[in-house]
């Protein structure tokens, strides 16, 4: 596992962030489980329309963007280790609650939570990082490590939700329901282990105590910009697992295995290189620089694959194994200039509400995504990746003109 070695970081918050990162690698491991049934067992085992699992998927993902900022916020007030022990309890008892589900208004009711506090989680959790370690550099590298056993999770949790799909039973899937919810139970204990962390520290004048966290990060114009431009290259996630499958089975004629081996590609290449990318993300400019590089590289990747379209063989098959090394890169890099920016920007009395914000963003660009791959590959064929590709370019240009105006902001 991926330790915090800085000199910065004492004993018990090095041990601490260890049991943060088995937890969460546990957790992970079933949400990859989750992640790989839930559709089957909606539309399968509670005979729910799709149709109905869209839109409670849709409602739900609308009120994570809305309570991203107010939970950061809350984290802010009392503690972001509390509030994250809080979360996950909460999320943990939707999932366990799923097993109790019978029609329409049960799954919304247990949807809507589980799903609605996943962002805020994720924007607690950061808080609590930054909070527990105060060199950028160290916050980065034990973000860094967290992502790395999180997709180690994905995988095997994947792997053994393959299973359950083979299998196609009530039993199989009530099992895979229990043993995710206790990956949740598990990192609540971790995280109520690790140490609380210090004071924070006194509020500046320009951002007085009696200032709610969330109304500071949400005036913060140059920081939401920031995390609004930044946030616009998360749609490297849609591009994998809706983009290339839609565009290879109808648009080519290679295998649509080829898509599996890119999402390989993907899994194995973060795991290896996610830790030394973020060292280039260093200091603000320096993430900064490599968002915009990451802008690049994705746009690359959308031109080689708009140069597949109706081909087959080895050529194409080629440039589509190219197309993600250049994706694979592009977001390496804007994970690790995501954390750099919204950790180096942030302030840090509201630490929480700030990730919120960029939380926020991501989930607001997350929403539209599938539709965005969907439309415009259906609409343009290759035109639509050059122009997924201009959006990417558009995005690298004004990243670091806009990161050293936020920078003067603080």
């Amino acid at each position: 596992m991926v330790a915090v070695s800085a000199p910065e970081v004492t004993a018990p918050v090095a041990v601490g962030l260890r049991r943060l990162l088995w937890g969460r690698g546990i957790s992970a491991l079933g949400d990859g489980l989750w992640f790989t049934i839930w559709a089957l067992y909606f539309t399968r085992m509670l005979h729910l329309a799709p149709a109905l699992v869209g839109v409670g998927m849709a409602v739900a993902g609308g009120a994570g963007l809305a309570a991203s900022v107010p939970l950061g916020a809350l984290a802010d007030r009392f503690s972001p280790r509390v509030i994250l022990i809080a979360l996950t309890a909460v999320r943990g008892a939707a999932m366990a609650a799923y097993l109790l589900v019978h029609g329409t208004w049960g799954f919304l009711v247990v949807t809507v939570p589980f799903v609605a506090l996943s962002n805020g989680g994720t924007a607690v959790r950061t808080a609590l990082v930054a909070a527990l370690v105060r060199d950028n550099e160290a916050r980065l590298a034990a973000l860094g490590g967290q992502r790395v056993v999180q997709h180690i999770g994905y995988a095997v949790g994947a792997g053994l939700g393959a299973v359950v799909q083979s299998a196609d039973r009530p039993g199989a899937y009530v099992l895979a329901i229990a043993a995710n919810a206790a990956t949740f139970a598990v990192l609540v204990a971790m995280t109520a282990a690790v140490p609380e962390p210090a004071v924070r520290p006194p509020h500046s004048e320009r951002t007085p105590r009696s200032a709610p966290s969330a109304q500071t990060a949400l005036a913060d114009r140059p920081y939401v910009a920031v995390m609004a431009v930044s946030a616009v290259l998360s749609l490297c996630w849609a591009m994998l697992s809706t983009g290339l499958p839609l565009w290879i089975s109808h648009s080519t004629r290679l295998p649509l295995s080829l898509s599996g081996a890119v999402v390989v590609i993907s899994s194995v290449g973060i795991a290896l290189l996610q830790l030394p990318a973020n060292r280039l993300a260093r200091t603000t400019a320096s993430a900064a620089r490599t968002g915009s590089w990451a802008g690049v590289s994705l746009a690359v990747a959308c031109v080689l694959l708009a140069a597949t379209s109706g081909g087959g063989g080895l050529l194409a098959a080629t440039a589509v194994i190219a197309a993600a090394l250049f994706h694979l890169a592009g977001e390496l890099g804007y994970v690790a200039a995501g954390w750099g920016l919204s950790v180096s920007l942030m302030r840090e009395e509201a630490k929480g509400a700030y990730q919120g914000v960029s939380e926020a963003a991501t989930a607001t660009v997350q929403i539209a995504a599938p539709a965005i791959f969907t439309a415009a590959l259906a609409a343009f064929g290759a035109g639509g990746w050059l122009l997924v590709a201009a959006v990417f370019l558009a995005v690298a240009v004004p990243l670091p003109p806009l990161a050293r105006h936020a920078l003067r902001t603080r």
